[in-house]
């Protein structure tokens, strides 16, 4: 009898790790969506700042409590998530899905196209990322917008040199040449039978891609290249840091921004590996990581 198909929302769904992810995930989701609505304050809003209860406690008034400008350092975190996402999703999308299609048409029509693409490839790898980053930001400004796309230019070599080496070693397998024989065109075989066979490394890739986009995107903020204009968590901790927030004992200011942080990349750290097993049932077979 054969064995019953399992759906991939209830694999996913099955894991602890990938349950702790949809949801954490869904959450930032709907707080950065209706952040007006459910934050207790509206940090843009300086009137709306209490100078009074300036480097404050956790307290009812201010759950996570406050910084040296009074502002409610949960509603800032809330409104923060805005851009963390934008980030995090925008090049988790991005960097695999350019990866991956350069990464196909080299491998698959090879020749000068193929050695094309490496050469662009081997440019970029050798590009020194954050040196570029930090130069770019400088002079250009430092808009999240700025940061995907840099991140997006830096990411997809990577993913096409991995991409391109799967799509090889798949592309004189039995299935593609059948397809070939029926007069498939060359675009099908790329969409239809050889990019599906990187969607496990793909889905890994897309994880870690947006993980590493929202602690690099903290960083920058917090080495002082972040928007200005734009509330970020990494640039919560860069004022925490510049008005001496530890010196000071205000330890909430710190914590609560660092641990937000940690649990984002960490949620897709968690759906990328539980993605991998969706996408390559042997993967389950042979047990799995959380």
């Amino acid at each position: 009898m054969a064995r019953e198909r399992v759906p991939r929302w209830l694999v996913l769904l099955s894991r602890p790790s990938g349950l702790f992810a949809v949801a954490f995930l869904g959450l930032c989701v709907a707080l950065a969506l209706l952040a007006e609505s459910v934050a207790p304050y509206d940090p843009y809003d300086p009137g709306q700042r209490a100078l009074e209860a300036a480097l404050s406690g956790p307290c009812p008034a201010h759950p996570l409590g406050t910084d040296a400008f009074g502002t409610d350092l949960l509603s800032a975190l809330i409104y923060g998530t805005r851009v963390a996402l934008i980030v995090g999703l925008t090049t988790g999308v991005t960097v695999p899905l350019l990866g991956a299609l350069l990464g196909g048409v080299a491998a698959f029509f090879g020749g000068g196209v193929d050695r094309g693409v490496m050469f662009l490839v081997d440019v970029v790898m050798v590009l020194p990322g954050l040196p570029l980053m930090i130069l770019v930001a400088s002079y250009v400004g430092g808009s999240y917008w700025i940061v995907v796309v840099l991140f997006t230019f830096l990411g997809w070599a990577g993913v096409c040199r991995m991409v391109r080496g799967r799509i090889l070693s798949e592309k004189e397998a039995l299935y593609v040449e059948a397809a070939r024989s029926f007069g498939a065109p060359r675009w099908r075989l790329i969409v239809r039978h050889l990019i599906p066979s990187t969607y496990p490394l793909l889905a890994l890739t897309a994880a870690r891609t947006a993980a590493g986009s929202v602690l690099a995107e903290a960083g920058l903020s917090f080495l002082g290249f972040g928007d200005p204009q734009a509330i970020s968590w990494g640039k919560i901790l860069s004022e925490a840091q510049s008005q001496g927030a530890l010196l000071f004992g205000a330890w909430w200011w710190v914590l609560f921004p660092g641990l937000v942080v940690f649990l984002l990349s960490f949620s897709f750290i968690s759906l990328g590996y539980v993605l991998e097993e969706v996408f390559n049932p042997r993967l389950r077979r042979g047990g799995h990581r959380g």
